[in-house]
């Protein structure tokens, strides 16, 4: 799966070859992702050519300070030839929805993505509404821009599986990327770029129940709670990531190593994981903060302290 998807994917991106394994890792683990980078890195083109990918819906939403919670879920509209009201369902009703900068939503709207988000089902005119089996978010941020902004609260991001930081091409990928254009690449045309199925939403839903036959041996299942719990005693952080985070981790490995053609999680599985999975969650302590540290930069401290089982 991992390498038919990822040779469809590259027919439109050029390079991010970690971001995309994280993003397809989050698929098949049936988490939700945070991208981050600044504007033109491809974040949004990632997710549309994921997406046709695994032959998966698609559906995007600029999020702007005047969206409402309607504009996510929908609503009932008159119908004239039955003249009774229908719903008119949103884009949520979709199998990837892409949240494009996420935090420029006001808290109103983010909690109506959010619900969604953690049930899998809308609250929409009285109903209970179920959404596919395979719903998953990709939002993005931009992290240099905070004007019109609403920064996602703690309880929030603690619901993205990962965050993925989405940087600069290399410079040969630029290359790469000036010359595609230059012969005629359209990021619009992902047909016409040749991205095609690789597997199918039955594929990516099979693999997510393939999750439970992988095999976690006791120590590295040990190996996961230490590492939540080492965040939670470092003095240089000042709130250390919930169980919520162990879960996601274990499933998160489960996943990376379904991908990697494994049917048991390694150690190595869990150390490449940790930062995407715990950084979202985790906040500095003041001295931290004023000493310039990052919370990429304090992780890494804390995972060299918690020794790898054998």
């Amino acid at each position: 799966m991992r390498e038919g998807v990822l040779t469809e994917v590259r027919k439109a991106v050029v390079g991010q070859d970690e971001p995309l394994e994280l993003m397809l890792c989050g698929l098949v683990a049936g988490g939700h992702i945070l991208l981050e980078g600044v504007p033109g890195v491809a974040k949004t083109l990632m997710a549309k050519a994921l997406s046709r990918s695994v032959g998966a819906d698609f559906k995007r939403i600029q999020f702007t300070p005047d969206l409402m919670p309607a504009d996510i879920l929908g609503t009932s509209v008159f119908d004239l030839k039955s003249q009774a009201f229908v719903l008119a369902r949103g884009p949520i009703f979709t199998d990837l929805l892409l949240a494009d900068e996420i935090n420029r939503a006001p808290a109103k709207t983010q909690s109506a993505l959010l619900e969604a988000m953690q049930e899998r089902a809308v609250s929409l005119e009285g109903r209970n509404l179920q959404l596919s089996p395979m719903f998953t978010v990709f939002a993005t941020q931009n992290p240099v821009e905070s004007e019109g902004t609403y920064p996602l609260p703690e309880a929030q991001l603690d619901r993205f599986l990962l965050k993925i930081d989405v940087g600069y091409p290399a410079p040969e990928e630029e290359d790469a990327i000036l010359e595609s254009v230059h012969r005629g690449f359209d990021a619009g045309d992902l047909a016409r770029a040749g991205v095609n199925a690789a597997v199918t939403k039955d594929d990516l839903l099979q693999a997510r129940a393939a999750l439970s036959q992988i095999n976690v041996e006791q120590p590295v299942l040990g190996y996961i709670r230490k590492l939540v719990a080492a965040t939670r005693s470092s003095p240089n952080i000042r709130l250390g990531a919930g169980p919520r985070a162990g879960v996601h981790l274990l499933l998160a490995s489960k996943a990376l190593a379904v991908l990697r053609g494994r049917d048991f999680v390694t150690p190595d599985d869990v150390r490449f994981l940790v930062g995407p999975v715990l950084r979202h969650r985790l906040l500095l302590s003041p001295d931290a903060e004023l000493d310039g540290a990052t919370p990429a930069d304090v992780l890494r401290e804390v995972v060299q302290g918690v020794e790898v089982p054998r």
